[in-house]
């Protein structure tokens, strides 16, 4: 649903929207207008947010906005595939398959480590879509499909360390996935609270590389084999 202050006038300035300006490639203003509603939204949320300065911060327009993402809702939806499709495609890169499978699961981690903290705005973004629910995510034809590869490249990893004895067998991936990103988010989300209450730059260099480090062998020493071993037995049904 658009603003009212910025619904279009279907009737008055037609002809604005009628095609993209030809002094600049039809990808070119897509991208500028992403990059711009990203920092926009990353700073003030969907409800703070303003077209009028989204439009601002590139060389187009307001009209012409609306001509490439039709609504603000849909803006947001479109940014928000955009930063899930990047740390995907970041893992992608990793070609975990020819690694061995603790190395893989290592630069895995530490890869979500990197891409949270070089990302601030999308950790922001996603807190911004769960106080509204999920709702944009939910009607995405793409969002889930493309984040579900992660499961699977978990899952996958995952297996052949059980099959080549360096990983416990029955550890979940989604739960897995949820370790890895709960910490490399929460240390961004929360990191001026954080810092406002223990006096910590979570953003210095030496603190994220040990923060780093902590991940990566927390996750790896609870998937040795022997970290089974001593965990509780499961309750008799």
């Amino acid at each position: 649903m658009l603003e009212p202050a910025e619904a279009l006038n279907e009737s008055a300035g037609a002809e604005e929207t009628a095609a993209p300006t030809r002094s600049r490639a039809p990808e070119q203003t897509r991208r500028a207008i992403l990059d711009a509603a990203i920092a926009e939204f990353a700073e003030k949320g969907l409800s703070g947010a303003r077209v009028d300065e989204i439009a601002a911060r590139t060389a187009t327009t307001k009209r012409m906005i609306y001509y490439y993402f039709t609504s603000k809702e849909q803006l947001f939806a479109a940014v928000l595939e955009e930063m899930y499709g990047g740390i995907r495609e970041a893992e992608r890169g990793l070609v975990l398959d020819t690694l061995p499978p603790a190395e893989a699961m290592r630069r895995l981690v530490e890869v979500t480590f990197d891409y949270h903290a070089a990302h601030p705005e999308f950790v922001r973004l996603v807190a911004v879509e769960n106080i509204h629910h999920a709702s944009h995510i939910a009607q995405s034809p793409t969002i889930g499909q493309r984040n579900a590869t992660v499961i699977g490249t978990v899952r996958t990893l995952l297996e052949r360390g059980v099959r080549e004895g360096v990983f416990r067998a029955g550890v979940d991936p989604f739960d897995l996935h949820m370790l890895i990103n709960g910490f490399c988010f929460h240390r961004v989300s929360n990191r001026h609270t954080l810092g406002v209450i223990y006096g910590r730059d979570l953003t210095a260099p030496e603190q994220a590389a040990a923060q780093k480090r902590m991940i990566v062998e927390a996750v790896l020493g609870y998937l040795r084999p022997e970290a089974a071993a001593g965990a509780p037995a499961a309750p008799a049904p």
